[in-house]
């Protein structure tokens, strides 16, 4: 008999479920996770209320951090951003700690673990999201001008301020700033002064942000973090869309309609700088590797995240210019004169809302 030695490429997602499902995956690495749909506090920040839930969504389960919308996971993703991880490691890190056996030449080593008794998992329903929608006012404008951004603007991407809102019937008031996002599939409550629930949703992570709202084509258009940068960005003169969380795949589909009707797709993710994981730019990294898309990183001695806040701290003409340079993190700092920073901000100043 010949003996073949196994390939790696047996090592795939499909062969994981196969043998262990997405509810067990969950429990052995999520703790704090009890039940399907039953809130948790999260296990990957700060919490100090319930605001996870791990529910099934489309016939696969999604680990929901209701109080940050870039914690959105399947159990593989999930495993990831927790350990920092790539696709493959999170595949040999599941396969051995299961004692599965399909990592090649690898033997694991330590007890088997105890498997968790799957219970019968209903899909979860969307909750039922409904607003109050009031007058626009200074404080308003103070905040969206910060990134560059006008009323005009807001209402062609369909956001607009709120009093209160509902979430299944339970009413909640609004002691700050608060818009509602609306899309084809449902609403996004933002609250971008609050620490705890700055965000609640009923949309789904199909769901693709200001996609409608695009030109029939052009020369580029950028995939990046959030409805906020994609306003931003129109508001610099870019067509842009983004996905519903920075942790999400976007589909064949989507990455091949862009590129028919636009010359070029550039991904603009976070520069989490000061994580040294750096979620945004490891999945932007995937995200361009699978596709064979650009990557634009905000260099990090502008100490800026993303485009939003590049144009807050720095002005729109600093942001114009990453993106017609496409800057590279190796580029050597430039030191901003007063007269330019002053320039910046009066710039800033002076956007009308």
């Amino acid at each position: 008999m010949i003996h073949t030695r196994r390939s790696e490429d047996t090592l795939t997602k499909d062969s994981i479920l196969s043998k262990v499902s997405e509810y067990q995956i969950f429990k052995h690495y999520c703790p704090p996770f009890q039940a399907v749909n039953k809130k948790f506090k999260s296990d990957l920040r700060e919490d100090k209320s319930p605001t996870v839930s791990i529910a099934l969504f489309n016939g696969r389960l999604k680990y929901t951090d209701f109080g940050n919308s870039e914690h959105s996971f399947d159990c593989f993703s999930y495993i990831g951003y927790k350990y920092n991880l790539d696709f493959y490691g999170v595949l040999k890190y599941i396969d051995l700690d299961f004692h599965l056996g399909l990592s090649a030449g690898i033997r694991p080593t330590g007890p088997t673990p105890k498997m968790a008794k799957e219970p019968e998992i209903v899909e979860h329903k969307p909750a039922d999201i409904k607003v109050r929608i009031r007058r626009w006012n200074a404080q308003d404008a103070y905040f969206w001008k910060q990134f560059n951004i006008s009323k005009r603007l807001l209402c062609i991407f369909d956001v607009q301020p709120i009093t209160h809102y509902w979430i299944n019937e339970k009413r909640f008031t609004c002691n700050s700033i608060s818009y509602r996002y609306r899309f084809d599939c449902g609403y996004k409550i933002y609250r971008p002064l609050e620490r705890d629930f700055k965000w609640s949703s009923n949309v789904g992570a199909q769901c693709l942000q200001g996609y409608w709202q695009l030109p029939e084509s052009g020369k580029i258009v950028f995939l990046t973090s959030s409805l906020k940068d994609v306003m931003c960005l129109a508001s610099l003169g870019y067509a842009s869309f983004a996905l519903q969380s920075e942790m999400l795949v976007p589909s064949e589909e989507t990455i091949k309609e862009a590129q028919e009707r636009f010359k070029e797709v550039v991904v603009l993710y976070d520069n989490d700088f000061e994580k040294a994981s750096n979620p945004g730019q490891t999945m932007a990294a995937k995200i361009c590797s699978k596709y064979g898309l650009t990557n634009l990183k905000i260099p990090s001695h502008y100490r800026s995240k993303d485009i939003s806040d590049l144009v807050k701290d720095h002005g729109i003409e600093i942001a114009k210019d990453v993106i017609k340079k496409k800057n590279l993190e190796e580029e050597s700092p430039q030191r901003e004169s007063k007269d330019q920073i002053e320039a910046n901000r009066t710039g800033r100043d002076q956007i009308p809302f």
